[in-house]
């Protein structure tokens, strides 16, 4: 099936409905139509799989509810019956009125918050049916039923397609790029941080879950792995924190895309944690991330952490510091102007950093990474020893960045490389903290490599150079005026 035309075909369709306008609301809506059309996949695949162990399986969703009953009901031959398939009014009435109300009532009956029936609730809980016309859902659940989640090519291809969405969405202004950070460069800071089987995997900031799915693929593919390994893979690795509720699904339908069958992702605000409250069981080994820049919290909030600020980003880091186990690892992106900020939070900042951790690489990211134009680098540390030096790499593309031209894995190879050594070349060199000056801490080094051209010129040739300049001015306005 041709997955890419049935996305569009559907965005098409939601740009015909008043309740729909832009690439956040097309991805909203589609996310809990196609999760719901999953689970209907899902719940087929287990009762297949119960049947030939001669086991009997119960249905996580009552009869009524079923995508096969009041989404998608089917004739004899398996083509869709649409006298009994609701539409119109009657359609958006059970979903607002019956459907939404019986899924968000899975969340207060579910045994346990890490379970599928727990984050159905959640879900539903967190999204609104913003589409106005019942024609308009209709013809919208007769698309996503065409698509199968039943083979790993298909979830691929829809998890590829997927992560397109987001993208556009992040570029389709209002919040949207919140929830977007280029692949390649997801991929770059995994690669170099390398977590494995029997980690924790933990992002405060989920978002759209880029993280969480790359470390699941990093980790299906760097090895073999036992059917053990591959259920701790699924069920006890990969957790995150999300407060926004549209983030919160995008990530979680992203994760089940991707393979991950019921994602441990919790709805909630992170940094509403009092840092001093987390225990050693909370503790994680690696910490990818990519907090929100510039945003702001309540006052209550800011006094979770030891460091005053109002910037999150800053206090995202604190938390990241915290919750990881002594070795554990991280990978952050956050803005340049972390390194030179003279404020007291970030000299502070900086300075924990430094003795706390051990600051090993810094990846100077080109401007317009990011479609918002952000200037940021990437931090790479391990927790419990302090830092001696520093292996600072400054990404050169050769071209600008942007919204058409964007960051490649071409772009990341060499960064990928020359970290696995802290190799030196033109466009990397070594930081010694023993230099840094231990009033600012400021981390803000130019590239040593790079040497301006300098001209030596006596001022008899820049002499000449201005008579020659006039001479061809002369014989220029003599032209002219023969000419006249």
């Amino acid at each position: 099936m041709n997955y890419d035309a049935a996305f569009k075909n559907i965005d098409a369709t939601l740009w015909k409905d008043a309740g729909c306008d832009s690439e956040l609301d097309y991805i909203e809506q589609t996310s809990w139509i196609l999760f719901l059309k999953y689970l209907d996949d899902l719940e087929k695949e287990n009762k297949a799989a119960a049947e030939l162990s001669n086991k009997t399986y119960t249905p996580i969703l009552s009869n009524e509810f079923s995508w096969e009953i009041w989404a998608a009901p089917k004739k004899g031959d398996g083509s869709m019956d649409y006298n009994a398939a609701k539409t119109g009014d009657d359609l958006k009435d059970f979903v607002n009125t019956e459907l939404f109300p019986y899924l968000e009532s899975f969340k207060s009956v579910a045994n346990e918050a890490n379970t599928l029936p727990y984050k159905i609730g959640q879900i539903f809980n967190e999204i609104n049916n913003r589409i106005q016309s019942g024609y308009v859902l209709r013809d919208v659940i007769n698309k996503v039923d065409e698509l199968e989640f039943l083979s790993n090519e298909d979830k691929h291809e829809l998890s590829s397609l997927y992560e397109d969405k987001i993208k556009n969405m992040g570029n389709a202004g209002r919040t949207g790029g919140q929830y977007y950070t280029p692949r390649p460069l997801i991929q770059a800071i995994t690669q170099v941080v390398n977590p494995v089987i029997g980690e924790k995997v933990y992002d405060g900031a989920v978002g759209s879950a880029g993280f969480l799915c790359e470390a699941y693929s990093h980790i299906l593919n760097s090895k073999e792995i036992s059917a053990t390994e591959f259920q701790q893979l699924q069920t006890s690795t990969l957790y995150g924190k999300e407060k926004k509720s549209l983030a919160y699904v995008i990530g979680t339908m992203n994760m089940i895309l991707h393979g991950i069958e019921s994602p441990n992702i919790t709805q909630t605000n992170t940094l509403a944690e009092n840092i001093l409250d987390i225990q050693d069981s909370d503790r994680v080994d690696v910490v990818l991330a990519n907090p929100p820049f510039g945003g702001s919290e309540r006052a209550e909030v800011q006094q979770n952490f030891p460091i005053a600020t109002g910037e999150t980003a800053y206090m995202f880091l604190q938390h990241f510091i915290k919750i990881l186990k002594v070795g554990g690892r991280c990978g952050i992106v956050i803005k340049n102007t972390f390194l030179s900020n003279t404020d007291n939070a970030s000299v502070s900042l900086r300075k924990q950093l430094l003795e706390e951790c051990n600051l090993y690489a810094i990846l100077d990211l080109p401007k317009k990474t990011f479609t918002a134009g952000v200037e940021t680098v990437v931090l790479f540390f391990n927790k419990g020893t302090a830092t001696k030096k520093i292996w600072h790499y400054q990404l050169n593309v050769g071209r600008s960045l942007g919204k058409n031209n964007p960051l490649n894995q071409k772009d990341m190879a060499e960064f990928v490389e020359l970290a696995k050594t802290y190799e030196l070349n033109n466009n990397s060199w070594l930081i010694d903290v023993a230099d840094i000056n231990k009033d600012t801490y400021d981390l803000t080094v130019s590239n040593p490599n790079t040497v301006e051209e300098v001209y030596n010129i006596t001022p008899q040739e820049i002499i000449t150079e201005i008579e020659q300049l006039d001479a061809k001015a002369s014989e220029a306005l003599k032209a002219i005026r023969g000419l006249l």
